[in-house]
């Protein structure tokens, strides 16, 4: 049977919708991270979920699993190539948050952002 679309965005949500799929891609796109790395900079993740997520973002080639022979095994976590591809929209992303924090701290709210300073800001045009 035919997957049919109504627009583009449904298709990128399909792969890296959710809660903590965009978290983790934010992670994985400076550098290449171990399991326990990811488990303590995604505190409310549970290990079920993250080993989970990680499944299917390996799955959809967003992120390449490599596993090291030795004891005790060693595993880690980068983005693929074609993961790559997927920076700008998370820089847009992670920017677009720290502004909107911003303006509901501006409102009044009380709002703290921990790691403002932890994804680099990648000026595209």
């Amino acid at each position: 049977m035919k997957k049919v679309y109504n627009i583009g965005v449904e298709a990128t949500m399909e792969v890296i919708g959710g809660k903590w799929k965009p978290i983790i891609l934010c992670h994985l796109r400076n550098q290449t991270l171990r399991t326990g790395e990811l488990k303590r900079a995604i505190p409310n993740i549970t290990q079920k979920m993250l080993t989970q997520q990680l499944r299917e973002l390996e799955d959809a080639d967003i992120v390449e699993r490599h596993v090291y022979n030795q004891v005790p095994p060693k595993v880690e976590y980068c983005l693929s190539a074609y993961g790559e591809t997927l920076s700008v929209i998370l820089n847009k992303l992670c920017v677009w948050g720290e502004k909107h924090i911003d303006l509901l701290n501006e409102n009044g709210q009380k709002i703290e952002l921990i790691n403002r300073d932890a994804v680099p800001v990648i000026e595209t045009k």
